[in-house]
């Protein structure tokens, strides 16, 4: 399915769009990107989603994406006698490993490990953040605090403790039974909650075994101090706002975001933004002027792709925020700022012959007139390394791998489509000259680049590049030469 533009739309899955015609108008809406949470439903649940997910992608023949997002050890408060209490500023309030219901005075948490990390002055927060603590004494099996931020705490609410680096697993038991049985389902992309450093990653991905590509979700100051270690084992990146955004200043979130998504555009790996991007959709049709500007920013800085969450899993109206988010995205990159801002921001890194060819494709399709760059990729190598350099033409990916085509839904620009294993790198121009015209890239006549590499079908050679036309000689050539 032909996008009128190149950022991808990822969109949650959930109460609100739970079946096969909704599935199917959220993808035909602009949906390139489904994400089933972790966090919530069984899963026979998921199983349900995933299966109304590839009926579409059967039905329409347009390659979908799977994104099932782990839901990561999960920290919280105990429970109190009256169900809830009030915090006062100023108060004296303590944790503990004790199981007795909470009073005004103290509360259980039953994370030892937290307990064991603290040190004074270090903070906690609570119910995102709305509640705030500060340590003056702690141990291993209490912390006094005093309230800087009050407020009602009750049974149950999540903690962040942002100051110290947690000795916990990024995968909890559920986690793993999660990964077997989405990786047994054939999703694409795993991402991964609470990541605080690299090795939180090798575990997930030892037990992925490469039935589906890692993505690190940062939502930790630990995690944006040790970013390009992460972004270095990971296979893509989600800049998730709503964690980042309670562990930090607020106003230190717009800078981080634009600094991690340039980071992940120069090391050609995929990078979503998340999180309350279109929030006011959760009840009302139409959106806030100040989320469009914030989806819009996302767009100019580069992202591959920007999330929907509640907004598309339990909102009101999920096909028109989808919609809403395809109508934005099509407007910015109609602005001839849009890739005059792309080009500013380019970094040039690589020297390899990929790297190479990938960079004169671009420059050769901006400087003449050229409709289209087709890139045969069998392992997603080459399609990435493309993507890198948001070329002003689209992007034809054709490869023999569906599961690569997939996952490519992800990456800014990739427009994926299925193609029979090659031999010979004139079928691979008549086939990306054929399906050009039959996709719309390319008329009769006009012009495409194609890169491959030679010999075919060994991830990662690329080493050609041609420009060819798109002429019924080619169309109908049978010849193998």
């Amino acid at each position: 399915m032909r996008r009128s533009r190149n950022v991808k739309i990822v969109a949650t899955l959930g109460p609100a769009s739970s079946d096969f015609e909704v599935i199917r108008a959220l993808h035909q809406a602009g949906a390139d990107v489904f994400r089933l949470n972790m966090s919530h439903g069984t899963h026979e649940d998921i199983r349900s989603k995933y299966e109304q997910v590839r009926r579409v992608e059967d039905e329409l023949n347009s390659p979908i994406a799977v994104l099932a997002d782990l839901q990561g050890p999960k920290l919280r408060v105990g429970t109190f006698k009256d169900g809830e209490e009030q915090l006062s500023a100023g108060a004296q309030f303590r944790f503990d490993l004790d199981a007795v219901a909470g009073d005004s005075s103290r509360v259980n948490i039953p994370h030892p490990e937290i307990l064991s990390a603290l040190t004074p002055g270090a903070r906690l927060l609570v119910n995102d953040g709305k509640i705030r603590l500060r340590v003056i004494e702690c141990a291993d099996d209490y912390a006094n605090c005093e309230v800087t931020a009050g407020g009602t705490i009750s049974n149950r609410k999540g903690v962040n403790v942002p100051d110290v680096v947690l000795p916990l697993a990024a995968l909890s038991d559920k986690d793993r039974e999660d990964l077997e049985f989405v990786c047994d389902l054939g999703v694409d992309w795993l991402a991964l909650s609470f990541v605080q450093r690299p090795e939180d990653v090798d575990e997930a991905r030892r037990l992925a075994a490469g039935r589906a590509a890692i993505l690190s979700k940062i939502e930790k100051p630990a995690a944006v101090e040790c970013f390009d270690d992460i972004l270095e084992v990971s296979d893509g990146i989600m800049v998730a706002r709503g964690d980042l955004g309670v562990e930090m200043p607020v106003h230190a979130v717009p800078p981080i975001q634009k600094r991690l998504v340039r980071k992940c555009r120069a090391a050609a790996k995929p990078v979503i933004v998340a999180t309350q991007m279109l929030e006011s959709m959760i009840e009302s049709p139409m959106p806030t002027r100040a989320e469009v500007s914030d989806v819009a920013t996302a767009i100019y800085e580069g992202t591959d792709a920007i999330m929907l969450s509640a907004e598309s899993a339990a909102g009101s109206y999920p096909v028109e925020a989808v919609q809403t988010m395809d109508n934005v995205a099509t407007e910015v990159e109609l602005d001839p700022n849009y890739f005059q801002i792309i080009a500013a921001s380019r970094t040039v890194k690589g020297d390899t012959i990929a790297h190479g060819i990938v960079a004169a494709a671009r420059e050769i399709a901006e400087t003449t007139d050229i409709k289209a760059i087709c890139c045969f990729s069998q392992s997603g190598t080459t399609a990435l390394l493309t993507s890198r350099e948001r070329p002003s033409v689209p992007i034809m990916v054709l490869t023999p791998e569906r599961r690569t085509a997939r996952r490519l839904a992800l990456s800014w620009g990739c427009n994926c489509n299925l193609t029979e294993s090659l031999k010979r790198f004139k079928l691979a121009v008549v086939n990306a000259a054929n399906a050009a015209q039959e996709v719309g890239f390319a008329k009769k006549g006009e012009q495409i680049v194609v890169t491959a590499g030679v010999p075919f079908n060994v991830p990662g050679s690329t080493n050609i590049l041609r420009v060819a036309p798109c002429d019924e000689r080619l169309i109908y050539s049978t010849d193998p030469e």
